[in-house]
Order: structure tokens, then C-alpha cells, then sequence
């Protein structure tokens, strides 16, 4: 039901409820402000779109790789056929680049919680995709035709670099949402959304616009860095807002993680005569309890696992490789523009329309055997992509799917229900759990969806090396 988002009661409208709850005395005291001109939900949005960024931005702009590896695959012989692979499984090797490393930067993000302030590490996380990507947009106009497996290689280090930084990102940004109303969550996660719809528009434009391959690329990556800038400019302005810092002040206000027994409740927080038990309230460095947390958001975390675990094998593995049926024609419909439209410019929108539903409609609830039910019935996307028109082809020979609208209706469905379940779980999430350990459920659940991610891209190379 949709009422299992909301806590049950509580001095504010549902949608203004804090994940962390702060402490009563100064609930009373003090009056909760509006959030001028949407400023944070703005701010928070953005902060969203720049967490996923760097990732959409490396898999959408395919076009770019192809011609950057094209020049070795030509070879005769086996370094021809090893350069051939790299532009063939490139978005696999992407995907693993991108996610194995991230779990492990998850893992320590956890640990580093209560240690490291979270200002630290999403600034210093920031700069540092903005140095790689600077990197990777000097590289641009670089004559690279000699050495492309070094080029490669040099692509995959970014992309891990990236994708960790990345990772300490949008962890520590969910956790530092889940001090703010609901609200400023749902725009966090909607956000992420946009940020792939963004970087495929501007794909398209940058293909449209531009003859030249590393002209396109130049403005594709340049827009990449400038957006980065953005979300450093736009988090040094949250803390200003009075609205932020009325919710942040809550935040040093409230028990630390680690410090909260894993049953305590609200009410703990005030003793017997209205006194605060400063004992409990004080500063902590500590890890926060991980066994609750787990058991708590076991079934929660499989189901995030699974949806993202699917996802990214088909995505963009699988669906960035089905060909227009109608490619022998020569239209650029068909050549230049239906792998950008139909797979990565579709799915985000659709993924980016999953996630705003969410806002309105949350149902299955937490607890319903129709949640995990419908997150594997997923599975089945599998084979209606299997058996499009894939190519290149090696053992499956069967092209069931054999029209263009097939693969538009299934890629829609797939970034729908990506969109719409991996939210609706990932809100949950925090929600469950005492609300002192909302901060740290909230990277646990990264944790699922990085792991189904990392485990999900690592199949990837198996299924596209059976097709």
C-alpha cells in the first residue's frame, strides 16, 4: 500500500517526513522552514543527474569508441581479431570496469561513514571525476591510431577511477538525503534518471550536428565536464539555504549510527521528565551495526540485486547491438540513429518515467510476495532480446523478433520497470530500519544494487559471447 512509505504518525505531511527523525525537543522548539523556490528539490535533483553521469556519459557515446578502436581491427591475424573483440564486447568490459571496483568502494564508504564527514568525500569524489574526465576529453582530439590497446587500457583505468568516485558520490548523497524530507530523496533518485536521458539527447544532438566523429565527442564530453562543475557549485550552495541547514543542524543534533542499539525507537531518545539522555546522543566515530541492517533489508536487497542484475546484462550490452531490420537500406534512420534512440535515449526516458511514478503510486508494499514476484518475472526480458535481431551473431541463429517495433516495446518495458521497481525498493529501504540507521541502510542498499550490477556486467561477456 502506499501508506507503508510513510511513517505512521508524525507532526508533518507525509511528504515532508525526515527519514532521520530529529530530535523532540528540538522539533518543538524551533519551526521546520519551506524550501524556497525548490531550491534543495533542485539542488537535490541535479546532485542526481551528476551521480550517474560519468557512467551514461562512457556507455552512450559508443559511436565515439567504435571509431577510436576501428583502426587496429582491420588487421590481419591475431592482433586483428583481439582488436576486433575489444570494439565488439566494449560495453561488457565497460560494465565490469565500472561496477567490480565500485562494490569495493561501497564497502569502504560504509566504513567510513561516521569517520570521514560527508562533505569530504562528495567533493573530493567530485574533483576527482572532473580531473579523469578532463583527461579523457584532452584524449579526444589525441591521434591514438598507433597505440589502441593502449588506448583501451588507458579508457578502462578512467572508467574504474570514475565509476568509484562516482560510487562514494552517490552513496554519500543518498545518505546525506536521507536526512531531508521524502521529497528531496524522490528527487535525488529521479535525477539519476534524467541523467541518462541527458547524456543520450546530447549524444544524438552531438551525432546529428557534427560530421566529424571527434568533433561530436569533443562537445559530447565537454558538456560532461561542465555538468560536473555544476553539481560542485550547486552542493556548496545546499548548506547555505536556510532550509538545509535547519535539517543538517537536525542531523548533528541526532544519535550517531553506531551509537543506537538496534531496537531503539523514538522514543528513546527523551527520557522520563523530558531530560535528554546525552549519554545516548554521544559523538561517535564507530561502524554502524551492519547484522540489523541486513536482516532487516534482506529480501529488499535481493530484490534490488535482481532488477539491476538483469539490467545490465541486457543493458547495454544486449540492446545497444540490435540492429534496424531494415539496415541494408541505407537509411539513416536505420544506420546512424536507432541505437541511439532506441536503446540508450528510450531506456533512460522510460527508466527516467519508472522512478517519477513512484512519487504517486508505491505499491507493492515492503512486505508483498507481488514485489519479489514481479522482480523476477523480469527474467524474461532475457530471451525477447536474445532472439531480436542481435548482431553480431555466433551460436544463436534464431531471430524470433524479426521487426524494428519489438525491440522499442521491450527496451521501454525494461527501463520502465528498472525505473519504477529499483525505486520503489530503494525508498523502502531506509524506511524499514530504525530511522537512526537510515544514513547507513542507505549505502547498504547501494551495496545491493552495485553487487547485482557488478555480478549482472560480469555475465554480460558470458551471454554475449553465447549469442
Amino acid at each position: 500500500r502506499a501508506s507503508t512509505m510513510h511513517p505512521a504518525a508524525g507532526i508533518f505531511p507525509p511528504d515532508e517526513e525526515p527519514l532521520i527523525e530529529e530530535p523532540w525537543i528540538n522539533r518543538y522548539s524551533r519551526q521546520k522552514p519551506s524550501d524556497r523556490l525548490h531550491g534543495a528539490y533542485i539542488i537535490f535533483f541535479l546532485l542526481g543527474i551528476g551521480s550517474l553521469l560519468p557512467w551514461n556519459f562512457f556507455i552512450t557515446a559508443k559511436h565515439y569508441w567504435m571509431y577510436k578502436l576501428q583502426n587496429c581491427s582491420d588487421q590481419a591475424g591475431p592482433a586483428g581479431q583481439a582488436a576486433s573483440d575489444l570494439r565488439d564486447f566494449f560495453e561488457s568490459y565497460i560494465s565490469i570496469a565500472s561496477t567490480v571496483p565500485s562494490v569495493l568502494c561501497l564497502i569502504g564508504n560504509f566504513l567510513l561513514v561516521n569517520k570521514v564527514p560527508a562533505s569530504i568525500r562528495i567533493l573530493s569524489s567530485l574533483f576527482i571525476m572532473l580531473a579523469v574526465f578532463l583527461v579523457i576529453t584532452v584524449l579526444v582530439k589525441v591521434d591514438t591510431s598507433a597505440w589502441t590497446t593502449p588506448f583501451f587500457a588507458l579508457t578502462i583505468g578512467c572508467v574504474v577511477i570514475v565509476s568509484s568516485a562516482s560510487t562514494v558520490f552517490t552513496s554519500s548523497i543518498f545518505g546525506l538525503s536521507s536526512h531531508f524530507p521524502m521529497k528531496n530523496l524522490q528527487a535525488l533518485i529521479s535525477g539519476q534518471a534524467m541523467g541518462g536521458t541527458i547524456s543520450a539527447i546530447a549524444s544524438v544532438i552531438d551525432l546529428a550536428a557534427s560530421a566529424d566523429v571527434t568533433d561530436s565527442a569533443l562537445a559530447y564530453f565537454l558538456t560532461a565536464d561542465i555538468f560536473i562543475v555544476i553539481c560542485i557549485m550547486v552542493y556548496l550552495l545546499l548548506p547555505r539555504l536556510e532550509y538545509s541547514r535547519y535539517y543538517l543542524s537536525n542531523q548533528k543534533e541526532s544519535p550517531p549510527l553506531a551509537a543506537v542499539p538496534p531496537n531503539s525507537s523514538a522514543e528513546d531518545e527523551v527520557e522520563p521528565g523530558g531530560t535528554t539522555n546525552t549519554s545516548f546522543l554521544a559523538k561517535s566515530t564507530g561502524i554502524p551495526p551492519l547484522c540489523p541492517i541486513l536482516q532487516k533489508t534482506a529480501l529488499l536487497g535481493f530484490c534490488l540485486f535482481y532488477v539491476f542484475f538483469i539490467s545490465i546484462i541486457i543493458f547495454p550490452s544486449l540492446s545497444s547491438n540490435i540492429e534496424s531490420v531494415s539496415k541494408s537500406s541505407g537509411s539513416l534512420w536505420s544506420t546512424k540513429y536507432f541505437a541511439p534512440l532506441t536503446s540508450f535515449l528510450l531506456y533512460n526516458f522510460a527508466d527516467w518515467c519508472g522512478r517519477q511514478i513512484t512519487a504517486w503510486i508505491q505499491a507493492p508494499s515492503p512486505k508483498s510476495k507481488l514485489l519479489p514476484a514481479l522482480v523476477l518475472l523480469r527474467t524474461i526480458f532475457l530471451p525477447l532480446f536474445i532472439l531480436s535481431n542481435y548482431q553480431p551473431r555466433a551460436h544463436v541463429w534464431m531471430v524470433v523478433f524479426n521487426q524494428d517495433v519489438y525491440p522499442v516495446v521491450f527496451t521501454a518495458l525494461l527501463g520502465l520497470s528498472n525505473g519504477y521497481l529499483g525505486t520503489l525498493v530503494i525508498i523502502y529501504g531506509p524506511k524499514i530500519v530504525p530511522k537512526e540507521l537510515a544514513e547507513a541502510a542507505g549505502v547498504v542498499m547501494t551495496f545491493y544494487l552495485m553487487l547485482g550490477l557488478a555480478v549482472g556486467s560480469a555475465c554480460s561477456v558470458l551471454i554475449v559471447h553465447l549469442v
